[in-house]
């Protein structure tokens, strides 16, 4: 399609369909036929967003129906189909599961994390889906954020240099850039500054009126906590509901305020936006967070002036799930705020007639210029275009036969092993094949979905042993001699037998986005006293940490004898195995300081304290 027939298709479309292109529906909301009716531009699934049976075969089935349903629309616009696939196509029974992209920071590996893109977007393409939200390319500044482990560093070089590799890998299957069959579109999010928010920030943790601290840069306003402001965030908490577990909203920093300067906004959280769009990123997803008192879905500066006018970005940028309803308490109010910001396709993600409708009305009574819906409209069926869906180009059955397959899995294994992180080591590793026995303690080490975290089948991950692929005490087992005896007790009740070797593996509890904000990094009770007691029963202890974030573990270090973050690191937990026993040698270094206490969260507070980090960034033994 030339840039004519571009010019052609929109100017046959009636409002409506401009504004069906528009709009992004969570697919439990939208039949395939009203799809055809409204020309609508793009279904995502959400976390958990799955057909039943939760199969590649179902998946490619239920992808086919809307975009089937939307070539028979009048205007035949094709379907942009989304979802997160940020460590593998993990919303799929049996997908091939990565480390979370902390465990691919600590690898510091581009090219492993091009083939790890490369995976994932042959898996998304045997069921259909040619647009995944990812990369992240945040770069969090205070590990307490429930994103962490989502984001590869927080040092911005790394994060630019892996976040332009998985795009690489998603993008560009043979050298011949997105119309290649193989080929998936990325998305670069979370324009921007999501990863530098300020504790206490998303909400209510300021009373109406009070000031919550801005360094008072020309062109911003302080974020003050009005009464509008507060009606929004008490609708948002009660959409949400059971998912903010975490108490008050001052307790969390996920969609707060970066109450940083321009400059810092420049020099720390631009440059892998700047990267990408080098490399051909396409659409951009806006953050749910705000930059000082103004959330970045309604800011102009930044979207228009800045991504669109100053970098020349010529793609389509897309909302972020509800955001445009949390801009202003009137709705008619809040979507104009979003469109006229710059936002090109919103994530509504339910009641997409109300969002319509509501935009054909602002346009027609002026409040939206026409201008700003065409240009909108050129953007989003430019993208498509270049991705080859006005060719025909859907599925691959050729490549469900891969999906999950032992060569996928391999790629995922060698993940594994460059990300854990050797912390400390008193002689106890490499472990011996032939010991004559081993205590394996803490349930997290025959659970695949304690291994795997958020994002994995439901929005929050499923712990539990349902999860294809290989615990860590299953590798164990399979990678000992025939003579050792491995004992596994998830308490660590061993009685009086003693052991050569004990292993404890504690793990952080599946969780997704705002679920994950913790004020409190600490291990709980229990995992403390499992740790003790498996110190009194075994002759060396090796710990294992599955972890999002770096966790507060300085008092309890001393007690083992070596130590290793394996951070999420997915299904394949041989890779694991290997490491532990020798079989590949230690390489992974941390991508975050990691702080000895919560006086050294967050990452500011560290830098300047006289103390220093517990161990420092890029730290990790051989």
């Amino acid at each position: 399609m030339t840039p004519n027939r571009i010019e052609q298709l929109l100017a046959n479309m009636t409002l409506a369909e401009k504004v069906g292109q528009m709009t992004q529906v969570e697919k439990f909301s939208i039949t395939p036929d009203e799809v055809a009716e409204h020309g609508i531009g793009s279904v995502l699934s959400g976390g958990g967003g799955n057909p039943e049976p939760n199969t590649p075969k179902a998946w490619t089935e239920m992808v086919a129906a809307y975009q089937d349903a939307a070539l028979t629309s009048r205007m035949a616009v094709p379907l942009l189909y989304g979802v997160d696939a940020v460590h593998g196509h993990t919303n799929v029974y049996g997908a091939t599961v990565f480390p979370h992209n902390i465990g691919l920071g600590a690898t510091g590996d581009p090219d492993l994390v091009r083939r790890v893109a490369r995976v994932t977007a042959e898996e998304l393409i045997a069921t259909g889906v040619r647009w995944d939200f990812a990369p992240p390319v945040s770069v969090p500044q205070d590990i307490r954020w429930g994103r962490t482990l989502e984001a590869y560093s927080e040092d911005t070089s790394l994060v630019t240099e892996l976040g332009e590799a998985f795009l690489r890998g998603l993008q560009d299957a043979a050298g011949t850039g997105l119309a290649h069959p193989h080929a998936v579109l990325g998305c670069v999010k979370h324009f921007i500054a999501d990863g530098g928010t300020q504790w206490g920030t998303a909400g209510g943790g300021t009373e109406v009126g009070e000031t919550v601290g801005c360094d008072g840069n020309p062109g911003t306003a302080d974020e003050v906590m009005t009464e509008e402001r507060r009606l929004i965030l008490e609708q948002h908490d009660n959409q949400f509901g059971e998912m903010y577990e975490h108490g008050r909203w001052g307790q969390r920093i996920d969609q707060g305020a970066a109450l940083i300067g321009e400059e810092e906004l420049r020099t720390v959280h631009l440059p892998p936006y700047l990267a990408a769009l080098e490399d051909g990123a396409r659409t951009i997803m806006v953050s749910l967070s705000s930059w000082h008192d103004l959330k970045l879905h309604a800011h102009r500066y930044l979207l228009t002036d800045v991504l669109k006018g100053e970098l020349g970005f010529d793609g389509f940028l897309v909302s972020d799930w509800l955001a445009v309803d949390y801009l202003d308490p009137d709705y008619t109010t809040a979507v104009a705020m979003g469109i006229n910001a710059g936002l090109d396709m919103v994530m509504v993600p339910h009641d997409w007639r109300k969002f319509m409708q509501t935009l054909i009305e602002s346009v027609e009574s002026g409040t939206v210029p026409t201008e700003r819906i065409d240009d909108a409209v050129r953007r989003i069926l430019r993208v498509k275009e270049e991705a080859g869906l006005f060719d025909g180009i859907t599925a691959d059955p050729e490549l469900i036969s891969s999906f999950g397959s032992p060569e996928h899995r391999a790629v995922a294994r060698e993940a594994v092993a460059k990300s854990v992180v050797l912390l400390k080591n008193n002689g106890a590793l490499p472990l011996r094949k032939n010991v004559s026995r081993i205590h394996v303690a803490g349930g997290a080490a025959d659970d695949v979905g304690l291994q795997c975290g958020g994002w994995t089948v439901e929005w929050r991950g499923l712990p539990g042993g349902d999860i294809p692929g290989t615990s860590l005490l299953e590798a164990i087992h399979a990678t000992v001699a025939n003579e050792a005896e491995v004992a596994f007790d998830p308490n660590g009740h061993f009685a009086d037998q003693p052991a050569d070797v004990g292993i404890v593996v504690v793990a952080e509890p599946p969780y997704a986005e705002m679920t994950g904000d913790r004020a409190d990094l600490t291990l709980p009770p229990e995992d403390i006293a499992l740790i003790e007691r498996m110190r009194a029963r075994c002759e060396a202890l090796v710990g294992v940490i599955y972890s999002g974030r770096p966790l507060l573990i300085t008092d309890q270090v001393p007690h083992f004898d070596a130590l290793v973050a394996a951070w999420l690191p997915g299904s394949e937990g041989a890779g694991l195995a290997d490491v532990l026993f020798g079989d590949t040698p230690f390489s992974g270094r941390l991508p975050y300081a990691w702080p000895r206490d919560s006086s050294q969260i967050p990452l500011a507070a560290l830098e300047a304290s006289p103390e220093g980090p517990l161990w420092p960034r890029r730290y990790g033994l051989a």
